[in-house]
């Protein structure tokens, strides 16, 4: 029997129950939100015009928003508030059913295929504050409807490449609410439009990549982010006194911009990223010109800039620069020692100077640096031992100076190095059996320098090897039987050394690249000069988090070359069914044996096997290789008769120096293309000026590395560098 004094306590529990289930209903993410119909009759309409393959936009069915992909409505009144349709694969053009929805506040399609103008009536959407079409394939300009648009925060209309003309005069002063405008990446020109110099609520412009004339102006506003690069502004470089206490990223790169860097620039207290690369920037760089702990990023590379290098040029911090770009200036004298107290550092480039001296030996406290790129420079003395302290290190680049010294067996200790150029120097020595550590290794260049010894097993254990080139050395012994069997192989150089014995008749089935058409070409048609070189493309990203990312990708031929040794013996018959091999260069050797088949190569576009002692027939099919483009077979011992059926004429002097062979001429007979044009040269001789052609000579001698950030090469010539750093 149930007392008095337990009714209260029930009734209040059955309170409490019914308060939970309240709450419980009013948190339901599954609440129904009828969307307003007229709302959902223009949504519909839009969809019925648009191409969606993945069905992004299935779920717009029924009267409940909260189910409508993309769509967000008020809880008051049902209106559709916000559309965001970012990366669902979606094209066709915007039927105008879009401007009906009179409540919109924000607008974004971005990353998708849309096409066609931007709709005029987008102006009626008067409340909107977010308008992000980036990432399409709009065209056409920008409406002058836009102007109506009084309540925008955000203009968003970058990578659109057929969208541009001249940029609107109004477009500073049709909403005092503007704080971002983006048109990076399209096609607009002329003069950067007045107003946007004065528009005080802007905080975030981007006209990168237009072509934006015109003197570069001041902007009296206190913006937070300013890209103007790559596009054509001349004049001097501003002071940008207005932005002092805000202005953060500053990107002014690849445009034409004079005169010297004002002191002024340093007064920046809030900038992180400063970019003047690719200009035309000249005279000496000031010692007063200090930039303040928070800069990240100094990248003043590509212009013609003077006199020694700064040995203040921020302020030291443990958390302070982490990339500092002065390649490709004229900057002179000695890399000073202060340079080595900027802890942060993790990429440094000052290749392509006039830089002297050594370098510095205190190198190795800078242990986070993991891209080092002193190229093209004077630099003389040994490669520091002290280095060893970056040991993070991925990349180092010493190519083109005049060090010397050996390779010191403790350098072992960069275990992560990634890529290797330290090509036409006069290093000697041997490679120390010590640099089995360096595991991680894709990228060597150790050419034209003075090393020897023979090739030890150390190599072997460079598994991740993409490119090796060793050409223009001392090195000698035999080739041993690994030699053929990296399997991320792509380019071999072992030209101009004193290899002798056979070419060993090993595994030639374990690289991709050899063995793949599909990973070997390149696509396109490549010419003789791409076809000589091995281009490494390295980007350097500098993260939100403050550190660099280092990627690179491989542009280049697939190629073997052991000319200019003295291998003797037969072609292992291996070589000839690489179907990825596009570059092929045995010349300059003591080869004997006959050519056997090539019409596995379906890939090859060069082969020299010139000044060797092959003999025989000329394969009939080696003219019906589509891709090949340069064929050397001259001064051998061929035989035989070519008929002019056999396409040979595409490959004038290819059978020179073969006394033996009958190359079928133009009137049916014999023609003797077997006699050297200048008999009695010496080897050395021939190599530079003899009757090889210069594409061919180009194809045995140079091999070369170019970067964005980063350049290497396997010889002297010219060098393209290519950096990203992206924000």
């Amino acid at each position: 029997m149930e007392t008095n004094s337990s009714r209260p306590t029930t009734l209040y529990g059955t309170l409490l129950l019914l308060v939970f289930l309240v709450l419980l209903l009013s948190l339901n993410p599954c609440e129904s939100l009828d969307i307003d119909p007229r709302d959902e009759a223009a949504l519909l309409l839009f969809r019925s015009r648009v191409q969606d393959p993945n069905q992004s936009l299935s779920t717009w069915l029924g009267s409940n928003c909260t189910n409508w992909t993309g769509i967000t409505c008020s809880s008051d009144s049902g209106k559709v508030i916000s559309v965001n349709l970012t990366n669902m694969n979606l094209s066709g053009d915007i039927h105008p059913s879009l401007c009906n929805l009179s409540l919109l506040e924000s607008l974004v399609l971005a990353q998708n295929s849309f096409t066609g103008a931007i709709p005029p009536c987008f102006g009626s959407l008067y409340v909107l504050k977010t308008l992000d079409l980036s990432h399409n394939r709009f065209g056409g300009g920008l409406p002058d409807t836009i102007s109506r648009l009084g309540n925008l925060r955000e203009l968003i209309l970058s990578w659109n490449q057929d969208l541009g003309g001249l940029m609107p005069l109004w477009i500073g002063n049709f909403s005092d609410k503007l704080e971002k405008l983006d048109t990076g990446f399209n096609s607009f020109h002329g003069e950067i439009p007045e107003s946007l110099l004065y528009l005080k609520s802007l905080r975030y412009l981007n006209l990168e990549k237009n072509n934006f004339g015109g003197n570069l102006r001041d902007f009296q506003q206190s913006l937070e982010i300013l890209d103007l690069g790559s596009n054509s502004l001349s004049g001097t470089l501003p002071c940008f006194s207005a932005c002092s206490g805000s202005l953060s990223v500053l990107n002014l790169a690849d445009n034409y911009i004079v005169g010297g860097i004002p002191t002024c620039i340093a007064s920046l207290e809030a900038l992180t990223h400063l970019n003047l690369s690719h200009n035309e920037l000249s005279y000496k760089i000031s010692p007063r010109l200090v930039f303040s702990e928070k800069i990240l990023v100094l990248d003043l590379s590509f212009n013609d800039l003077a006199g020694p290098l700064p040995s203040n040029i921020a302020e030291v911090t443990e958390k302070g620069l982490i990339l500092l770009d002065l390649s490709h200036n004229q900057l002179s004298g000695e890399i000073p020692s202060k340079l080595t107290e900027l802890k942060s550092l993790q990429a440094l480039f000052l290749s392509h100077n006039l830089l002297t001296g050594e370098i510095p030996s205190r190198i190795g406290n800078l242990t986070y640096l993991q891209v080092i790129d002193l190229s093209n420079n004077v630099l003389s003395g040994a490669i520091p031992l002290n280095i060893v302290g970056c040991f993070q290190l991925l990349a180092l680049i010493l190519n083109n100076n005049n060090l010397t010294g050996v390779i010191q067996p403790e350098f072992d200790a960069l275990s992560g190095l990634k890529i290797l150029d330290i090509s036409n120097n006069k290093i000697s020595g041997e490679i120390p059996q010590t640099l089995a550590g360096w595991k991680s290794l894709e990228i060597v260049d150790l050419s034209s320098n003075n090393l020897s010894g023979t090739l030890n097993d150390a190599i072997t254990k460079w598994s991740n090897l993409k490119y090796l080139c060793l050409a223009r050395n001392k090195f000698s012994g035999i080739l041993p039987s690994w030699v053929f069997t990296f399997p991320a192989i792509r380019m071999m150089d072992f030209s101009g050394n004193n290899f002798s014995g056979i070419i060993p008749d090993g595994n030639f089935n374990l690289s991709l690249y050899y063995n793949n058409r599909d990973f070997a070409r390149q696509p396109g048609n490549i010419s003789l000069v791409s076809m000589a070189t091995v281009g490494i493309k390295v980007h350097v990203v500098v993260a939100g988090t403050n550190e660099v990312g280092l990627n690179y990708d491989i542009i280049a031929a697939v190629g073997i070359d052991l000319s200019g040794n003295m291998l003797h013996g037969e072609i292992p018959s291996g070589l000839f069914g690489l179907e990825g091999l596009e570059y092929l260069n045995m010349s300059y050797n003591i080869l004997t044996g006959h050519l056997p088949d090539l019409e596995k190569m379906r890939s090859l576009r060069a082969l020299d096997l010139s000044h060797n002692s092959l003999s025989g027939q000329i394969p009939e099919n080696v003219s019906g290789l589509e891709d090949l483009t340069v064929l050397d077979l001259s001064y051998n011992r061929f035989s035989g008769y070519v008929s002019k059926k056999q396409g040979y004429w595409r490959f004038p002097g290819a059978f020179a120096g073969n006394p033996n062979l009958c190359v079928e001429s133009s009137t049916g007979v014999c023609g003797r293309d077997s006699v050297p044009v200048e008999p009695g040269k010496t080897f050395q001789e021939e190599m530079v000026e003899g009757p090889i052609s210069l594409p061919v000579f180009l194809l045995s001698a140079a091999i070369t590395f170019y970067f964005s950030i980063v350049s290497l090469f396997c010889s002297a010539r010219a060098r393209k560098y290519i950096l990203e750093i992206k924000l």
